[in-house]
């Protein structure tokens, strides 16, 4: 354990409980506190574009979403928010609107003027983004803070006046210098990052805001958002702040939901959240069913039966701020390496086995591996200290899993069997405790895979499981798919071309939807290769992060192409950018030609 382990996140973490929180009020919509969590989006139509944005607006407010985000770029197109405020306003919509700020202060103070709320990002508000590097002394430190305190105070003062509230949003790849260099691009330099601003709100007795700690890697935004919650709570309880959750550039589809799921469903879970956003690169009207599912989902699961022990009953048997994976003794099943660092393996039932089996050689990546009822594994209740007793004592590693049959939050239940099981025994993920699904039982298949990426995937974040098995999904192959998407979006088995996607706004160059796809069948066959699409520069080389290449819109009509964070190929006409991007992933050695297609 670190020292940082020491800090608390969570009252319980065998027991649902909501963080308790402030009430920070947006317009008439109140966020925290005894509130129900709140769904928002953003909106895809040019911010200088009213009837636009206020026809879209309308149509998310009317799928059930309670706050609407909408980009302002500059100081000039911030004043075109008067009239997407009265449009709605007339058409009888009380939605509030949030203005999203990068770069440009007097954006920001323009903007305050019109929307209930204003989005900050402390990493390029007023601060320096160049990706330089140096080293600051504790004066040239101190010195930028004093600018950027002088820059935010003003928006402070005119949210104070005009009762307005502020989110501190910090992104992932998207901090400023001075504060890369000191902290690093890490879950700790975003928190730090966000407390800056935070304290200086304060100083100024301005308490109307709330936080994000947004990554388009699930692991780095769980960690960043427990270590801000860690160190809110080591503050004091006065910065009881509300949450805002949201897994930034998540993608389309199935993979967009599930890493949306890995990411807000894990701390949902946990009691951390007030208002979420589910960021798909989609048009933003798909996003509102999926969050509120994603809500109902997680509140389902915390109304299960209780585990029985207590935090300070037990030790915690992961790091919740650095990612380790537990260490077991690896095992041989059925031919399959188990646990031991092995790649994590991929259950199914017997019966979806044999329904599977005619064509396992059809499946390409989707295989199934091992089958449950000739597994030898050891199902326990995690609560039955006599059984666990039973198993620590053999002489032999194990396989374990928890019983089907018991009404217990699988995330609760599986870290209470990882606390109480020796660690050389590998463990089984699944997750739901209702068995295998069949078709008398189905339910919705949007459902089943958000439960199945936040209770699988939450396990996964924090280094518990050494295989997995979808129970709640009927279908054999979409079963089967579900799980190996988890593992992908979960980082711990690359199977295919990892795509890190922005959801599309107002400040978008070229149409990210298209261009998404477009790509994914160029390259989707580049195992191993993490390529970022970003609609413009404020989502371009920072908060792309970790991504092998990018495609990152630079003017109208013309694109950037990146490797990591260097921008190398300028101003490409955008007809001719995705063949452009294949040239440099083979210039870079990446690029394979794509199998043949089977008969």
């Amino acid at each position: 354990m670190t020292a940082t382990s020491l800090l608390r996140y969570c009252p319980d973490l065998y027991h649902y409980q909501r963080r308790e929180t402030r009430v920070v009020t947006v317009g008439n919509i109140g966020i925290g506190g005894d509130n129900p969590i709140r769904v928002q989006s953003m909106l895809t139509s040019d911010t200088r574009d009213a009837e636009a944005c206020v026809k879209q607006a309308l149509e998310l407010a009317a799928v059930g979403c309670e706050i609407v985000r909408v980009t302002a770029q500059t100081r000039v197109i911030a004043e075109n928010l008067e009239h997407i405020r009265d449009g709605l306003r007339s058409a009888g919509c009380d939605v509030p609107l949030v203005a999203d700020i990068h770069f440009k202060p007097d954006a920001a103070m323009e903007a305050v003027k019109w929307v209930e709320k204003v989005r900050v990002n402390p990493g390029n508000y007023a601060d320096k983004k160049k990706f330089a590097v140096k080293e600051y002394t504790d004066e040239e430190y101190a010195e930028e803070v004093a600018y950027m305190e002088a820059q935010f105070v003003p928006l402070v003062e005119e949210c104070k006046r005009l009762n307005r509230a502020m989110r501190i949003g910090t992104n992932h790849g998207s901090l400023s210098d001075r504060i890369m260099n000191r902290h690093g691009d890490t879950p700790h330099g975003m928190v730090e990052s966000a407390l800056e601003f935070a304290r200086i709100a304060r100083a100024n007795d301005f308490h109307n805001f709330l936080f994000s700690m947004k990554a388009s890697n699930p692991k780095v935004m769980i960690e960043a958002y427990r270590l801000l919650v860690a160190h809110l709570n080591a503050l004091g309880s006065d910065w009881n702040y509300p949450i805002h959750l949201g897994v930034t550039e998540a993608g389309d589809g199935e993979d967009g939901r599930i890493k949306s799921a890995i990411g807000i469903g894990s701390l949902l879970s946990d009691g951390i959240g007030d208002t979420i956003r589910v960021s798909l690169t989609e048009d933003a009207i798909h996003e509102i069913p999926v969050a509120r599912a994603l809500i109902q989902s997680v509140l389902k699961g915390a109304r299960a039966g209780q585990c029985g022990a207590t935090s300070e009953a037990l030790p915690i048997s992961y790091d919740p701020f650095t990612y380790s994976r537990r260490a077991t003794e690896k095992l041989n099943v059925q031919g399959i390496e188990v646990g031991g660092g092995s790649t994590v393996a991929v259950f199914t039932t017997r019966r979806k086995w044999d329904a599977v089996a005619h064509k396992l050689d059809k499946l390409g990546d989707f295989k199934p591996e091992v089958v449950l009822e000739d597994s030898g594994v050891v199902a326990v209740d995690p609560r039955d200290d006599s059984a666990l007793h039973d198993v620590n004592a053999a002489v032999e590693a194990k396989l374990v899993t928890v019983a089907d049959g018991l009404d217990l939050s699988p995330i609760h239940a599986f870290r209470l069997l990882a606390a109480k099981l020796d660690v050389r025994h590998s463990i089984l993920l699944k997750d739901t405790f209702a068995g295998e699904a069949t078709e008398a039982g189905q339910s919705d298949f949007t459902d089943n895979l958000l439960t199945a990426a936040t209770n699988i995937g939450a396990m996964l974040c924090d280094g518990i499981g050494d295989a997995v098995l979808v129970n709640g999904e009927e279908a054999p192959g979409q079963s089967l798919r579900i799980s190996y998407n988890i593992l992908q979006a979960a980082g711990v088995r690359i199977f295919k071309t990892d795509y890190v996607a922005c959801p599309s706004c107002g400040r978008t160059l070229f149409n990210l939807q298209q261009t998404t796809q477009k790509i994914r069948a160029s390259t989707g066959h580049l195992k191993g290769v993490r390529i970022a699409v970003m609609g413009c520069i404020v989502n371009g080389p920072g908060e792309m992060a970790d991504a092998d290449f990018g495609y990152v819109g630079g003017a109208p009509g013309k694109i950037n192409l990146y490797v990591g964070k260097t921008a190398v190929k300028f101003n490409i006409p955008e007809e001719e950018a995705v063949e452009r991007l294949v040239d440099l992933i083979k210039e870079h050695g990446r690029w394979f030609d794509a199998p043949p297609l089977a008969a």
